[in-house]
């Protein structure tokens, strides 16, 4: 075959062409920091690069689901204890209240106080988070109490009277459990199912207590203390178990709760180190490519500038 001049120059061109487009890859990814700027570049490298990106965002909102999930959880752990030290101090005047030393007007000073202190169990029953009522399961616009008493609206109707009366009964919604995500297919609930059920307890008995203050004797006043192992669910022994229960239970999950915050954290780690491995320039490697690129197009020009013959005007000059 005959090799012709044209044949040289067209080769060389190509070649020069080629080279130009290798150097200019190789300064965009190291100007970006990118193996790739454009998915037809690569497109297994931009498919996995889309799937860490989702895994990246998906562990953003589940850390800001976790902010929320401890705020639930703080604010339980912490109403309860409120709780717990009000029940204890009851007990302190209920003790001082079933001695039959006490004239009725001690009686009543020691009423005074334990009404206050329901008021104040009631305030704590009507806690809330980013404007929503914690004790109330998935009724979180609903009060648990209104003017001192249980919301209305949360408790179930007697159908059989005419007309249709309220119950004690609590509706099934107000006994729900919240849950929010915190991982893949994870739930955890952030309120405690049965709180509304148990201030109600509390209050009633609360209430119990008041009234005892007025009407009854010590014996009668000091049964209301009970035990832990009489048998019955509505003495104030048995309610601060059941607030112990609760909050026990709410500082289980506020345990796992955290267990899930490292987990969260070391996943998003692990995944963006998987998306710099895939995505991300290795410079030293770059940059030594883009040393011998230009190396090999300055030989190029060279060894060009000897085969492409002179122009006519070069001739005539």
């Amino acid at each position: 075959m005959r090799v012709t001049q044209s044949m040289l120059s067209n080769n060389m061109l190509r070649n020069l062409s080629n080279s130009y487009n290798k150097m200019s890859e190789l300064q965009n990814q190291i100007n970006s920091g990118k193996k790739i700027t454009r998915p037809s570049e690569d497109p297994v490298v931009a498919i996995k690069g889309m799937g860490y990106r989702t895994s990246l965002n998906k562990v953003e909102q589940f850390e800001r689901n976790v902010t929320q999930v401890n705020s639930w959880l703080d604010s339980s752990d912490d109403a309860l204890g409120q709780v717990g030290d009000a029940l204890n101090r009851v007990k302190e005047l209920v003790v001082q209240a079933a001695n039959d030393t006490n004239t009725a007007d001690d009686r009543q000073k020691i009423k005074l106080e334990i009404d206050q202190i329901r008021e104040q169990l009631q305030d704590i029953g009507n806690t809330k988070v980013a404007d929503k009522f914690i004790f109330t399961g998935t009724k979180t616009q609903a009060p648990l109490f209104i003017d001192g008493e249980i919301n209305p609206d949360l408790l179930e109707l007697d159908d059989t009277t005419t007309p249709p009366t309220l119950t004690d009964n609590l509706i099934p919604a107000a006994s729900s459990e919240v849950k929010m995500e915190v991982f893949d297919g994870i739930q955890i609930d952030v309120n405690s199912s049965d709180a509304a059920g148990l201030f109600q307890q509390v209050d009633q008995l609360m209430g119990k207590i008041s009234e005892a203050m007025d009407n009854s004797d010590g014996d009668e006043i000091g049964n209301l203390l009970g035990g832990i192992a009489d048998g019955t669910d509505d003495t104030l022994s048995e309610l601060q178990n059941k607030v112990l229960e609760a909050r026990a239970d709410v500082g289980a999950r506020q345990n796992r709760v955290e267990m899930m915050t490292n987990r969260l954290e070391t996943h998003e780690i692990n995944v963006t180190k998987q998306m710099s491995e895939n995505e991300d320039v290795d410079y030293a490697k770059t940059i030594t490519e883009m040393v011998n690129y230009e190396s090999i197009h300055q030989a190029s020009l060279s060894v060009g500038a000897n085969i492409i013959q002179q122009t006519l005007v070069d001739f005539i000059r």
